[in-house]
C-alpha cells in the first residue's frame, strides 16, 4: 500500500500512463509541439479509461500538462536565448498581465464547470486547425501592436492558456506571424510565455484542486504526481521517433496532419459537451 492505495492499481496506473507517454511523445515529435496541445486529450482518454470521474477529469488534464510541460518550456526557452532569438522585450511587456491571466484561469478551475474547459480547447484548437489545413497567412499589421492591445493578448493568452494546459505558445506564435515576424523569432519568444504561462499555472492547479474529492493517487490537488512521473520520461524518450518520422514528410503535410488531429480532438471534445 502506498498514500492508501494498493500497489496494483499504482502499478496499473503507472503503465497506462507510461504507455500515454509514449504516444504522445511519437505525436510530438511527429507534429512538432510539446505542449498540452497533444498531452491533454491523450490524459482525458487515460483517465477517462481509469475512471476518473468527469467533474475532475479535465482539470487534472490540465494541471497535470502544465506540471509537466514546466521542463521542457525551460529548456526550451535558454535555448533560444542563448541563440539571441527571444525577443525579451516583447516578453517582459507580456510578463505581468500574462500572469494574471494564468491565476485567473488556474483558479477558475476549482468552480469551473468540465464543459468550460472543453469549450476553451475546442474554441482555440479549432481556429489552429482551420488556419493549418486552409493554409491561412494572414497580415493584420506590419509588427505586433504596442500598449494596451499588446497587454491585452498577454492577458487573454494567459487566461486560455491556464484553462487549455498548454504553454501559451501556440497561440503566441500565430498571433505574432500574423504582425508579420519571422516564424524563428515568433517560436523563440514564445518559449518565454510557455515559462510565464507552465509554473504559475501548475501551482495555482494544485491549489484549485486541493482537498477536492475522487482524484486518482498521488494527486497534489488538479496535478497527478504519478502522471508526471510515468508520464514525461517516456514521451522525452519517444519524441525522436516521432521526428525521424516527420523529416520524411514535407512542410505541407505535416501541418496538414496536425490539422487534422486538432480537428479530431475539437470533435471529440465538443461530443463530449454534447454528451456522447
Amino acid at each position: 500500500m502506498i498514500a492508501g492505495y494498493p500497489l496494483s492499481e499504482l502499478a496499473y496506473l503507472a503503465a497506462a500512463l507510461a504507455f500515454a507517454g509514449a504516444a504522445t511523445g511519437i505525436l510530438a515529435g511527429v507534429f512538432g509541439v510539446g505542449g498540452g496541445a497533444v498531452i491533454v486529450p491523450v490524459l482525458y482518454e487515460l483517465f477517462r479509461l481509469i475512471g476518473v470521474p468527469e467533474e475532475t477529469r479535465m482539470p487534472l488534464c490540465v494541471g497535470t500538462s502544465l506540471a509537466i510541460i514546466i521542463p521542457t518550456s525551460i529548456r526550451s526557452f535558454r535555448s533560444h536565448q542563448a541563440r539571441g532569438a527571444v525577443d525579451m522585450n516583447l516578453l517582459r511587456a507580456w510578463a505581468v498581465p500574462t500572469l494574471f491571466g494564468v491565476l485567473i484561469g488556474s483558479g477558475l478551475a476549482r468552480f469551473a464547470p468540465p464543459s468550460v474547459f472543453k469549450i476553451v480547447f475546442v474554441l482555440v484548437a479549432g481556429m489552429s486547425a482551420a488556419r493549418l489545413l486552409l493554409n491561412l497567412r494572414w497580415n493584420l499589421g506590419p509588427d505586433v501592436p504596442k500598449g494596451p492591445a499588446l497587454r491585452v493578448f498577454g492577458f487573454v493568452n494567459g487566461v486560455l492558456s491556464a484553462l487549455m494546459g498548454i504553454g501559451g505558445g501556440q497561440i503566441a506564435t500565430m498571433y505574432m506571424t500574423f504582425y508579420g515576424r519571422t516564424i524563428h523569432q515568433a517560436v523563440a519568444t514564445s518559449s518565454g510565455v510557455g515559462v510565464l504561462i507552465s509554473i504559475p499555472g501548475a501551482i495555482g492547479y494544485v491549489l484549485a484542486g486541493w482537498g477536492k474529492p475522487d482524484l486518482p493517487p498521488l494527486s497534489l490537488g488538479f496535478v497527478s504526481l504519478l502522471g508526471i512521473a510515468a508520464f514525461a520520461p517516456v514521451a522525452v524518450l519517444t519524441a525522436p521517433l516521432g521526428v525521424r518520422l516527420a523529416h520524411a514528410l514535407s512542410k505541407r503535410k505535416l501541418e496538414t496532419a496536425f490539422g487534422v488531429f486538432l480537428l479530431l480532438v475539437s470533435l471529440r471534445f465538443l461530443a463530449s459537451i454534447l454528451g456522447y
